[in-house]
């Protein structure tokens, strides 16, 4: 519960608590503080219990912890009911990312090697390097030629 109290603080405490009640007020007040903690446990492990009862016998592995989101996915995947740990460890990112590296580089190393064609809108084949030919544009259509109307894409 105070995993991030120093010993420096815990001095702080001690010190302020006798300064504040006093070295006579201090032991009743230590005992008065821990019978109440005490007591809230009690009230509290009692009442999970009625709740165990009240669920039945299918709930009497449940445990309260659970209800917090990460508890219970921690719990669920250290139980490796789906084999993830072994999938996991399995699955190097390093190797497959180097696999698809050199793939990547050998694909592109054989495009590099053979000129780039592409099938132009007649049929004939163009050279992609050399990028498409300019000169043989198609003729503008006409002012009063539209183009078809399409009522569901608008």
């Amino acid at each position: 519960m105070f995993n991030d109290i120093g010993p420096l603080e815990v001095v702080t405490l001690v010190v302020l608590a006798v300064l504040v009640f006093g070295p006579d007020k201090l032991p009743k007040l230590i005992q008065d503080v821990s019978r109440t903690i005490r007591k809230i446990r009690e009230f509290s492990d009692s009442a999970k219990q009625d709740i165990r009862n009240e669920l039945g016998p299918e709930f009497k592995d449940f445990e309260f912890e659970d209800l917090n989101p990460k508890t219970f996915i921690r719990k669920q995947l250290d139980s490796d009911e789906l084999g993830l740990k072994e999938i996991r460890n399995g699955f190097d990112l390093k190797k497959e990312m180097a696999e698809v590296t050199d793939a990547v580089h050998t694909v592109g190393e054989l495009e590099d090697s053979a000129p780039p064609v592409s099938s132009g809108a007649n049929g004939s084949r163009v050279d992609m390097r050399k990028g498409p030919d300019l000169e043989k544009r198609p003729a503008k259509p006409a002012a009063d030629d539209r183009p078809p109307f399409d009522a569901d894409a608008t």
